[in-house]
């Protein structure tokens, strides 16, 4: 039997491991990874939620690079019914804080405000060996009350 087109694979359960340098680059790579990563997806996150994803991956590695003080960092992201994992692990056990967020622009603390905001759950494990930032984001975003 022969087909002009290849079967529909749905994928649930793929993942992803990426170690990045710490380095100013780092996420926009990781941004890159994670914008592969969900095109493979089948079917892939609707638009707002692959936005929240990549979002949060380059706020977390972003953290990772500025923050932690460590020469490497590693992206994690899974895929399962309904949901997208995304995982930024790193060698200093110092979990995120939540800053007030300077307006003007100079200092930052939007970041994990914005990460819990856009995620369905978030957490912090944390290590003799450092730390794991999770966030979990739901494949299909949720319509937002008026």
């Amino acid at each position: 039997m022969s087909s002009a087109t290849a079967p529909h694979r749905v994928s649930t359960a793929p993942s992803l491991v990426v170690t990045l340098e710490n380095c100013p680059e780092a996420a926009a790579v990781a941004r890159d990874v994670a914008g592969d990563f969900l095109q493979g997806l089948g079917p892939p996150p609707d638009r707002d939620a692959a936005d929240a994803v990549v979002l949060i991956v380059s706020e977390l590695v972003t953290n990772a690079v500025r923050h932690t003080h460590t020469r490497t960092c590693t992206l994690s992201l899974a895929a399962g019914p309904g949901i997208v994992t995304v995982g930024v692990a790193d060698a200093s056990p110092r979990p995120p804080c939540e800053r007030d967020p300077d307006v003007r622009g100079e200092g930052g603390g939007f970041g994990w405000p914005m990460v819990r905001r856009l995620a369905v759950s978030t957490s912090v494990e944390t290590s003799p060996h450092g730390k794991t930032v999770s966030a979990v984001v739901a494949r299909v975003n949720r319509p937002s009350a008026a």
